[in-house]
This record gives C-alpha cells, sequence and structure tokens, in this order.
C-alpha cells in the first residue's frame, strides 16, 4: 500500500492544530518538565537541515516525558533581534521588522509540516518589544548591582557606594576585578565622576 504523505499528514496536522494537541495547561499535580529548544534566527528563507536535527531529538524527549505523565511545556520562538536579522536586511535590502515577519511565517509552516509538538499559544520573538524590555530590565538590573561575599548575593550598588564614602575599600568583600587598586574614603570621595564609573564597572556580579 502506498503512503499518501500528502493526504495522511495534513488531516494530522490539521487535527492537533484544531483540538490544540500539545496546549500546556498548568497542573500543580504533575511533576514539571521544560524542553527548550534553541530559538532558530530569522534570517533565511528556510529552516535548514540542522534545524530539525536538534529539534527532532527533542521532541522525542518531550513526547516521552508527556507519555510518562509529567507536565511538559515545550516553547517555540525565533532569535529575531540582533546581527543575523541585521545582516539579512543588509543583503537583501528588506527592512528587519518586514523580513522577520515573513520568515517566521515560512519557519512556522515547515516546523507544523514536521510535525513538532510545540504549545504554539506560546510562540515568540526576541525583536517583540514586550519581550526584549525584560531583557533590557536584566542587565540594568545588573549594571547596577554589585556581588556581594558576605551575603553571597548581589546587591545594590548604592550600598557598596556608601560603603567606599566611609572606608574605602581596604575590606572590601565585594567580587571584584583583581586590576583594582585599594583605596581609602578620602581617595574615593577625591576621585573624578569618571574614576569611580571606572570602579563600579569591573564590580558587575561575576
Amino acid at each position: 500500500m502506498d503512503y499518501n504523505f500528502s493526504e495522511i499528514e495534513s488531516k494530522w496536522q490539521k487535527s492537533w492544530s484544531d483540538h490544540q494537541a500539545y496546549k500546556v495547561i498548568e497542573d500543580s499535580s504533575k511533576e514539571k518538565y521544560y524542553v527548550l529548544d534553541m530559538f532558530p534566527y530569522p534570517s533565511g528563507s528556510g529552516l535548514s537541515v540542522g534545524h530539525p536535527l536538534g529539534y527532532i531529538a527533542s521532541d522525542i524527549l518531550a513526547r516521552y516525558k508527556r507519555l510518562k505523565g509529567l507536565n511538559v511545556l515545550h516553547p517555540m520562538g525565533y532569535d529575531s533581534f540582533g546581527l543575523p536579522t541585521e545582516h539579512y536586511a543588509i543583503q537583501t535590502g528588506i527592512h528587519p521588522s518586514v523580513a522577520t515577519e515573513i520568515n517566521t511565517k515560512r519557519y512556522r509552516e515547515q516546523l507544523d509540516r514536521i510535525g513538532f509538538s510545540y504549545d504554539w499559544d506560546r510562540e515568540f520573538k526576541t525583536s517583540d518589544p514586550l519581550y526584549y524590555k525584560w531583557t533590557q530590565w536584566i542587565f540594568k538590573q545588573l549594571f547596577d548591582s554589585f556581588y556581594c561575599n558576605i551575603e553571597d548575593k548581589a546587591m545594590p550598588i548604592s550600598d557598596l557606594i556608601s560603603y567606599f564614602e566611609k572606608k574605602g575599600n581596604q575590606d572590601c568583600k565585594a567580587v571584584c576585578d583583581e586590576d583594582v587598586l585599594l583605596f581609602s574614603s578620602e581617595d574615593w570621595n577625591s576621585f573624578s565622576k569618571k574614576e569611580k564609573q571606572d570602579v563600579q564597572l569591573v564590580l558587575a556580579p561575576q
């Protein structure tokens, strides 16, 4: 018997989509399991052979864990904020936002045809302002923090500056670059704004 892949696969792909077969519903009674793929760069007209090579393995794992009764989250997104998209825009003359929209639709069509068990309600693009505002927020938190060896956690950089103003860094327990010179409170208070910033830049959480 011949395998009419076009008819059979289209039928089941539509069924999976219509019934939201892979939609994730939070269920605290089940153990959680997270399967995360590397998001493709939508900087080409279609997926490469290397994309499904990795995605097939992770999809097998996600399906196996579901069958074992775990509450599996298996999302998909697009790494569309960065140099690959910019280079594609330069090469083609297509605006990055337009190219991203065109290419993600094509990628989605190809991923659906392969039949991966993604929860498409969780789909996102890293170029979406609703997403990247949080990556920017994270970096702002890092920039305004230092790592304290005493507390064993990140703390506000303002606390460290107050310490410098009173005691310098002689007994400072902040994680820092080895090139930071020792200074007294008098030294710190006499530093220029740039000199203080130079010290702070090597005190980011390691």
